[in-house]
């Protein structure tokens, strides 16, 4: 199979407040708008995109019309803690997960977006050497250049 897009779409009643948090906050853009379905791009970049989706629209299974639960999404950065003093310092957003480095390789914090879905912002840092062994060689390699955190 190959595929032509990636995304995940986030069923929320917040649909307007969420829209907002993303073209603020992460720097999306609007691609698509309607009152049940917002499509989200990164500015300058067709590669990330995110989708907002009244969870209880008729294009949703009846079954499943609930809106999202227990979804975190990764932003991975090249400075958390600018990240941290942006987001949490100066924008005033609540820390679910304090900053922190973590022994199996990131340094990071966690925020909730108003639909309740977590945001992990990232950095990766090297690995304890307890970890590395859990990488695979070519990503260690390529990540952390063979670093073994010790």
């Amino acid at each position: 199979m190959k595929l032509s897009g990636f995304y995940p779409v986030i069923g929320t009643p917040e649909i307007a407040a969420a829209r907002d948090f993303y073209t603020q906050w992460f720097d999306f853009e609007i691609t698509f708008e309607a009152d049940w379905y917002i499509s989200l791009r990164r500015k300058g970049d067709v590669t990330y995109e995110l989708a907002l989706l009244d969870y209880t629209h008729p294009t949703v299974p009846e079954a499943y019309r609930k809106p999202v639960q227990g979804l975190l999404l990764n932003f991975e950065v090249d400075d958390v803690d600018a990240e941290w003093e942006r987001l949490v310092v100066q924008g005033g957003h609540k820390a679910e997960l304090e900053i922190r480095s973590e022994e199996f390789g990131q340094r990071h914090f966690i925020i909730a977006d108003p639909s309740g879905v977590l945001i992990d912002v990232i950095t990766e840092i090297p690995p304890a050497a307890t970890y590395v062994e859990q990488f695979s060689d070519e990503y260690a390699a390529e990540k952390f250049g063979g670093t073994t955190g010790e």
